[in-house]
């Protein structure tokens, strides 16, 4: 079966459940921006929330699209529940009361089942997306942190973990980005071409490889820094954040003390 028709199933399978007040597509679905690789997201609304029935009908919902063979039932978010069919068609739900639907936007959502006008109450369309200035400010922080245990990584010589480090640094550099085109819809994990521009994309294709080998490790973590810091630098001052200065500085000293590495980019030019 294609998307449409398990969306239809799933819908037909509902909608004289009066325990089920609404149905929305969400994510991908909801927004118009689905291909042939998304997941399908939905939104269900029931006057009880997340409850053990509730959880039960949507199951008997999704099994009629085929043989479960993944099922996460409310862990660890405690109103989703993630379930992949033996064809791989991935379906996640969020469960809701009426009252919890006032943060989502029309713009987000597509009605399927919506027995209480709950859709035409929603706004159009979320305000301008704003960084959260202290989440912001504690990535700044990670990421100097984990920059800064790299002295201890190549004296243990735990490249391996050194190779996570480096994971950890490309994840904050990718959101360092996204933030900086405030993409509107931003979707799962596995959307990013749509998220960033091509000059981005080039800065994160030319890094070097992740590599459990001690100078391949220090060229990366390098690289990574030199490329994430000063454009969080860029950012906190249009935020107006305060930047980790002292912290910053005497991480760069503990690591020239231990494995004579410069900072490998001038604040001067920032």
């Amino acid at each position: 079966m294609g998307h449409d028709d398990i969306i239809q199933m799933i819908k037909t399978a509902l909608a004289n459940e009066p325990r089920v007040r609404a149905l929305f597509l969400s994510g991908s679905f909801g927004n118009g921006l689905a291909d042939a690789y998304s997941d399908i997201d939905f939104i269900l609304v029931s006057d009880e929330g997340a409850t053990d029935e509730i959880a039960r009908i949507w199951q008997g919902a999704i099994a009629k699209t085929g043989e479960i063979v993944l099922w996460w039932d409310r862990t660890p978010v405690p109103v989703l529940i993630n379930a992949i069919t033996a064809d791989w068609t991935r379906t996640d739900v969020v469960i809701l009361k009426p009252s919890q639907m006032s943060a989502q936007t029309q713009d987000a959502l597509k009605p399927l089942i919506d027995h209480d006008g709950i859709y035409a109450t929603l706004p159009e369309a979320v305000s301008e997306r704003r960084t959260n200035p202290e989440k912001f400010k504690r990535q700044i922080e990670d990421f100097i942190r984990i920059l800064g245990l790299l002295h201890l990584a190549v004296g243990r010589e735990e490249y391996i973990n050194g190779v996570l480090g480096i994971f950890h640094l490309r994840n904050y550099l990718v959101e360092l980005m996204i933030e900086e085109t405030n993409a509107p819809h931003r979707g799962g994990i596995l959307h990013l071409n749509r998220l960033i521009t091509q000059p981005q994309k080039d800065v994160l294709t030319a890094l070097p490889p992740a590599i459990p080998e001690r100078e391949a490790m220090i060229e990366a973590h390098l690289a990574y820094a030199a490329a994430y810091l000063p454009r969080a630098r860029r950012m906190a001052h249009q935020l107006g954040l305060d930047w980790p200065e002292r912290f910053e500085t005497v991480t760069w000293a503990g690591l020239k003390k231990t494995l004579n590495v410069e900072r490998p980019y001038s604040t001067a030019e920032i």
